[in-house]
Order: structure tokens, then C-alpha cells, then sequence
């Protein structure tokens, strides 16, 4: 069993080269960021839990699930390249915020951060010619378009409500409605 299995690893290593160490550390603390993000998300839909915004609450903790998948991407991507997945202490996020508004600018705000990120790996990849790495990277370039469009568009519209209460709960209630 042993022989069949260094065959297999040696095979596999002819097939699927090694990944660099660089972009190996580098997509590992993206995926810790990522998992942060979904702590993040949660700690907002928990913030709104407590502001009895339960649509609000509902939207968050699916982005939360939703950054949870993007680390399993990246911890996916990195086990099936050989390379070792290094889990980091996820730090605390915030408890509360100032308003639904500012929860938002700063999710907005945070996508950005991570759009950035993801373009240096991008540009990571196509340094050390990482073309497996890369075509990974091509969903998450899409998607933080899609994130970012999504995050904005919920600030700008929370911007036009304002202090409106009775709108504020029409909104809540159609953020709600997220599957």
C-alpha cells in the first residue's frame, strides 16, 4: 500500500508541479481573510439581530456563509496542489456600529479591501506563472465585481432613505428576501 501510494504522489507531482512557496503563503492569508469576513458578516447580522432588523440580519448571515465557501475555495485550491494549509487565528470583529448605514459603508469599504487583494494575487500568479492559481483567481476577480456592485448599491440606497424609519423597515424587509 505504501509503494502504490508514493507512485501516486509521484505521479502526482509530475502531473500538478509543486506550487511556489510565495503564492502557497499568500493564498493562505487570503483564505484566513476570508474567514475573517465571514466572522465580520456575522457579527453585522448580529448587530442587526439586536436592532430587530431581521431582514438585514438575514442578508448578512448569508454573505457570511457565502465568505466561509470563499476560504473553503482557497483552502480547496491549495490542497489539491500539494501545498500546506496554514490556519491563522481569526481575530475579533466589531460587536456594533453606528447605524445600518455605517455597517454597510464598511462592508463596502471591506470588499474593496478585498477586491485589492485579490488583484495581487492575481498579479502574484502571473509573476511566478501560476496558471492553475490563476484561472482559481478568475471566479474571485467576477465575484468581487458582483460584491462590490451588491454592497454599494444597498449603501446608496440606505443614503437616500436616511432617517425614514417606515422606509428603513420597507428596506429591511426586501433584504430579507435574499435565498
Amino acid at each position: 500500500m505504501r509503494e502504490i501510494l508514493k507512485t501516486y504522489l509521484f505521479l502526482y507531482t509530475m502531473v500538478m508541479p509543486m506550487m511556489k512557496e510565495n503564492v502557497q503563503d499568500a493564498l493562505n492569508k487570503q483564505m484566513n481573510r476570508e474567514f475573517y469576513s465571514s466572522y465580520l458578516y456575522l457579527s453585522m447580522s448580529a448587530y442587526f439581530e439586536s436592532l430587530a432588523l431581521r431582514g438585514f440580519a438575514k442578508w448578512m448571515a448569508i454573505q457570511a456563509k457565502e465568505e466561509w465557501e470563499h476560504g473553503m475555495k482557497f483552502y480547496k485550491h491549495l490542497g489539491e496542489r500539494g501545498a500546506a494549509v496554514k490556519l491563522a487565528a481569526i481575530d475579533a470583529p466589531p460587536l456594533k456600529w453606528d447605524s445600518p448605514l455605517k455597517a454597510f459603508e464598511e462592508t463596502y469599504k471591506h470588499e474593496q479591501k478585498v477586491t485589492a487583494w485579490i488583484g495581487e494575487l492575481v498579479n502574484l500568479s502571473v509573476k511566478e506563472q501560476d496558471h492553475a492559481t490563476n484561472n482559481m483567481l478568475q471566479w474571485f476577480v467576477k465575484e468581487q465585481v458582483e460584491e462590490e456592485v451588491q454592497t454599494n448599491t444597498i449603501v446608496l440606497q440606505l443614503r437616500m432613505i436616511g432617517s425614514d424609519g417606515p422606509a428603513l423597515l420597507m428596506f429591511d424587509h426586501g433584504l430579507g428576501k435574499r435565498e
